[in-house]
C-alpha cells in the first residue's frame, strides 16, 4: 500500500482554508446580527437593515458551502 503524501497535504491544505474561511463567515454573520440587538447611539434604520441584509448573506454563503460539500461527498 502506497499513500500518496502530497494529496494528503493538499486535501489537507484545502480543508484547514476552508474551515477557517467557513467559521470565519459564520462569525462575521454573528457579528452581524449582535450589532442589531445592541442598540446604538444615532444608529438609523438604514444600518440595521445593512446589518441584517449582511448577517443573512453571510449565513445563506455557509448554508451554500456545506451544501456543496454534502453534494462532493454524495457525488
Amino acid at each position: 500500500m502506497k499513500i500518496d503524501w502530497a494529496a494528503l497535504a493538499s486535501v489537507f491544505g484545502v480543508s484547514l482554508v476552508v474551515t477557517v474561511a467557513l467559521v470565519g463567515l459564520f462569525t462575521l454573520g454573528i457579528v452581524a446580527l449582535s450589532k442589531l440587538s445592541a442598540p446604538a447611539a444615532g444608529a438609523s434604520g438604514g444600518s440595521a437593515a445593512l446589518a441584517r441584509t449582511s448577517a443573512y448573506a453571510c449565513f445563506a454563503l455557509c448554508v451554500g458551502a456545506v451544501a456543496y460539500g454534502i453534494y462532493l461527498i454524495v457525488a
